[in-house]
């Protein structure tokens, strides 16, 4: 099979993955703030519960780790794929950029 399009295929699972994992992420940040609101809603002292949130925090530490390897073995595939003598983006769109043709609301660093 032609290397390009093995690296497209690649590359098109490696941009799944990172926007599962940043979505994943998403998801542990909204459903910490759900449970720091539902305490204050309940009228329940900061110490119920703690041992929850310090659990949460865990785990979106844990996100944010995953997150950074996957950063990782984007670069890293990159340089293989420059090896391969893979030169070209060969179309393939990251998911925020497919987004962004639909319309969908996308998140973009203004700073």
């Amino acid at each position: 099979m032609e290397k390009a399009f093995v690296a497209q295929r690649v590359a098109k699972k490696l941009f799944t993955t990172e926007a599962a994992v940043d979505g994943a992420l998403v998801e542990a940040a909204e459903l910490m703030g759900e449970m720091l609101k539902a305490r204050q809603d309940v009228h329940v002292s900061m110490v119920f519960a703690d041992d929850v949130q310090v659990k949460m925090m865990e785990a979106m530490k844990a996100l944010s780790e995953a997150r950074t390897a996957m950063v990782a073995v984007h670069n890293e595939l990159n340089e293989a794929k420059l090896r391969l003598g893979v030169r070209t983006k060969m179309g393939v769109e990251k998911p925020l950029e497919a987004a962004a043709k639909t319309g969908a609301t996308v998140l973009r660093d203004v700073g």
